[in-house]
């Protein structure tokens, strides 16, 4: 385990940053995992106009969730979303970002 790989696994393991949710790939079984949220504002140009949207954002351990695809399902405290949009692993490969669109 490197150190990268520990920090990881203490930020998802600590009550203050890391939440329980529950992950369903798409024809999977339900599994629980660790996710930090991120609940970003996004701003996107757009010819000279800047566009404003809420989005939802969740960090996923690989550890957890080895290859999450569009249209999986994440449950967390009772709302549901799916995963739109490719994820992306961070450049350790120990983490990944999904986007989130209500289920």
């Amino acid at each position: 385990m490197t150190a990268f790989s520990a920090i990881v696994d203490a930020l998802f393991s600590d009550p203050n940053i890391g939440r329980e949710a529950v992950y369903t790939s798409d024809g999977g079984a339900p599994v629980l995992v660790r996710v930090v949220s991120r609940q970003a504002d996004a701003i996107t140009d757009f010819g000279d106009a800047r566009l404003w949207s809420e989005t939802t954002r969740l960090d996923l351990s690989v550890a957890d969730v080895a290859n999450p695809r569009p249209g999986d399902r994440i449950e967390i405290d009772g709302d549901a979303f799916l995963i739109q949009g490719e994820p992306v692993r961070d450049r350790e490969r120990l983490v990944w970002t999904v986007d989130l669109r209500p289920a």
